[in-house]
C-alpha cells in the first residue's frame, strides 16, 4: 500500500517537475505568460528555464528572420501605365511583448505587414515614372518603400531588414504592343537610314562619274597636245636632217617607201618603168633618173586595188 502511494506521489512530482520547466532554443525567443498575461520579460537567450505549472504557459516566438512573399500587384505609374509588380519582405520579430500583444502569431502578422507593403508599395510606384522605376531609380524606390514600411512596422514589433521588387513590368498585352510600336519605329529608322545611304552612294558615285570624265577629257587634251608637240618636233628633225643633207634625206624617204610599198597583200602597184620611183634602182645616187610622173607626188607610184588593176 505504502509503495503504491510512493509510486503516485513520485509520478505527481515528476509531472510537475516536467510542467515546471521548459525551454528556449537558439532560434526561439519565449514569452511566459499568467492566465493569458505577460508576467516576466521576453527569455530571448537559449537555455532551461522554471514556470509554475498549471498557472503559466510559454508562447514561443521565431527569432530569425522571416519571408513575407506578397501575391503580385498591378499598380499604376505616375506616366499612367498600369504595371505588374511582384515584391517580398524580410522581417523579424524586434519587440516579442508588443509583437504577442498587437498580432500573437506569425500568420496575423504576415497579413498586417502585406496590408501595409501593398499599401507603400502602390503609393510610391504612383509617384514614380514606368522609366525610373525599371531602369533608373529602381534600387531607391525600393528604399522608400522599405522605410515607409519599416515606420508603420514597428507599430506591431516589427523590424523590416529589406523589401525587394522581383518583377516589374507591362501587362502581357501592352508587352506586345510596345514591342510592335518599338518594331515599327525600328522599322522606319532603318528604311530613313537605307534611304539616306542610297542618296548618299547616288551623290558619290554621281561625283565619281563627273570626276572620271573631267579626268578622262583633261588626259585626252594633254595626249593631243603632248602628241601635237611630238608631231611638231619630228617635223622640225626632220626638216633640219633634209636641211642638213638632202640626198641622204631623199634616199632616206625612198628607202621608207621601198619597205612600205613592196610589202606582200592583196594590193596592187601600177608603176611606169620611167617612174621615179626607181631612181635609186637605176643610179644609187638618184641623179640620173628620168622624171616621171605618177599620182604619187613625184615617187611615181599609184595604188589601186586588185580589181581596178585587173581592169
Amino acid at each position: 500500500m505504502r509503495s503504491g502511494i510512493f509510486v503516485i506521489v513520485l509520478a505527481v512530482v515528476a509531472v510537475v517537475g516536467y510542467l515546471s520547466v521548459y525551454v528556449v532554443n537558439p532560434t526561439q525567443q519565449a514569452l511566459v505568460l499568467r492566465f493569458g498575461q505577460i508576467t516576466e520579460a521576453p527569455k530571448t537567450e537559449p537555455g532551461l528555464y522554471f514556470k509554475i505549472p498549471f498557472v503559466q504557459n510559454v508562447v514561443y516566438l521565431d527569432k530569425r528572420i522571416l519571408n513575407l512573399n506578397m501575391p503580385p500587384l498591378e499598380p499604376i505609374s505616375s506616366d499612367k501605365k498600369r504595371l505588374i509588380v511582384d515584391a517580398f519582405a524580410r522581417y523579424r520579430i524586434s519587440d516579442p511583448v508588443l509583437f504577442y500583444q498587437r498580432v500573437q502569431n506569425v500568420l496575423t502578422a504576415n497579413r498586417r505587414l502585406s496590408t501595409l507593403l501593398q499599401s507603400s508599395l502602390r503609393s510610391e510606384v504612383g509617384r514614380t515614372s514606368f522609366v525610373a522605376l525599371v531602369r533608373d531609380d529602381r534600387s531607391g524606390v525600393m528604399d522608400n518603400i522599405r522605410r515607409d514600411v519599416s515606420a508603420n512596422a514597428e507599430e506591431l514589433g516589427i523590424e523590416v531588414i529589406d523589401v525587394k521588387i522581383r518583377r516589374a513590368d507591362l501587362p502581357d498585352a501592352n508587352s506586345q504592343a510596345i514591342y510592335a510600336r518599338m518594331q515599327t519605329e525600328r522599322q522606319r529608322e532603318a528604311t530613313e537610314i537605307r534611304a539616306q545611304g542610297e542618296e548618299q552612294s547616288r551623290r558619290i558615285r554621281s561625283r565619281a562619274d563627273r570626276d572620271a570624265t573631267v579626268i578622262e577629257a583633261e588626259a585626252n587634251r594633254d595626249a593631243e597636245i603632248i602628241r601635237g608637240d611630238g608631231d611638231a618636233e619630228r617635223n622640225r628633225i626632220f626638216a633640219e636632217a633634209f636641211g642638213a643633207d638632202p640626198e641622204f634625206f631623199a634616199f632616206y624617204r625612198s628607202m621608207q617607201a621601198y619597205e612600205s610599198g613592196l610589202q606582200s597583200g592583196d594590193t596592187s602597184l601600177v608603176l611606169s618603168p620611167d617612174s621615179s620611183f626607181f631612181r635609186f634602182f637605176k643610179d644609187p645616187t638618184g641623179v640620173n633618173a628620168p622624171a616621171g610622173g605618177g599620182d604619187d607626188g613625184g615617187t611615181g607610184i599609184s595604188t589601186r586595188s586588185p580589181s581596178l588593176a585587173a581592169q
